[in-house]
């Protein structure tokens, strides 16, 4: 590997010491290092904006930051087929492969191939709006249908395939990936998937009857959520950001992406070290 991407959080602070190192690892390791235009401003002169001819030729993307900064990075991925690889700069950074630390290393297993590429399910979702689709969007983590800030409960009746499954009144709906399954999902009280996985999870927030409880449903399925009330605050989220305002009578179809987002896989660890580790998994 020779050519990187690379995508930075830019709220970071403290980033001139990062950008030392990189400006090192170009020289010593000598790497060709691109920006992407929307973070021209943000990234040193020494990393070249990349022009549109050279976005294929990207062997891999490096995403400076935490789980948003990556989540962020895979509009890039797909659009160049280029891997991701997270170095972590915060604090848990479940989807991180590596740290700042172990950066220089990083990059001569990169070079070196000794790596491997693991292929993480996306969703596709579609909002429909008196039977047209006025937007249509990818996700890796999650789609969510929230209340918004109101403490009023929405009306969502949900089916599988067509097949009425529940209506449940509620904070909202969590429908997440395997990937997804360890984010706002199992903090709703939905269950641990492994990442390679092909799952939808569909976890309620909060619902008015207990009895709703999360449910696993097969990649193939086709979900669809209707809105039979809406507070005037409800909104669709994916992978946390706000992305359209939803109406009593709006339909959200969420099904399985066609495309999959490439994730390099540097160390031995197990997805179950890394739940240990990271989310203190079984500790007393």
């Amino acid at each position: 590997m020779q050519n990187f991407g690379i995508f930075f959080n830019p709220h970071f602070l403290d980033k001139q010491p990062v950008f030392k190192l990189l400006k090192k690892l170009h020289k010593t390791k000598e790497l060709n290092l691109f920006k992407f235009a929307e973070q021209k401003d943000i990234l040193p002169d020494f990393i070249d904006l990349i022009e549109e001819p050279l976005r294929s030729k990207l062997d891999c993307i490096l995403s400076f930051g935490g789980d948003g900064t990556l989540l962020r990075a895979i509009h890039y991925s797909l659009t160049t087929n280029a891997p991701l690889l997270g170095i972590n700069l915060g604090k848990l950074g479940f989807l991180s492969e590596s740290n700042i630390t172990e950066l220089e290393k990083s990059i001569d297993d990169l070079k070196n191939n000794k790596f491997n590429v693991q292929k993480r399910m996306l969703l596709k979702t579609v909002l429909k709006r008196n039977n047209k689709v006025i937007f249509s969007n990818l996700a890796l983590n999650d789609a969510v249908i929230y209340k918004g800030e109101t403490p009023k409960l929405i009306d969502i009746r949900f089916y599988s395939n067509r097949r009425f499954v529940v209506e449940t009144r509620c904070d909202g709906i969590i429908v997440s990936t395997p990937t997804g399954s360890t984010a706002y999902s199992l903090s709703a009280g939905g269950p641990i998937l492994s990442p390679v996985m092909e799952a939808i999870v569909v976890s309620p927030l909060s619902p008015h009857v207990l009895s709703v409880r999360p449910m696993v449903f097969s990649s193939q399925d086709k979900l669809s959520f209707k809105m039979k009330t809406s507070n005037g605050e409800s909104i669709l989220q994916l992978d946390g950001c706000n992305s359209y305002m939803l109406q009593a009578e709006d339909e959200i179809i969420i099904t399985s992406a066609t495309q999959k987002v490439n994730f390099i896989k540097l160390s031995n660890k197990t997805f179950y070290q890394i739940l240990r580790k990271k989310l203190h998994m079984g500790k007393k």
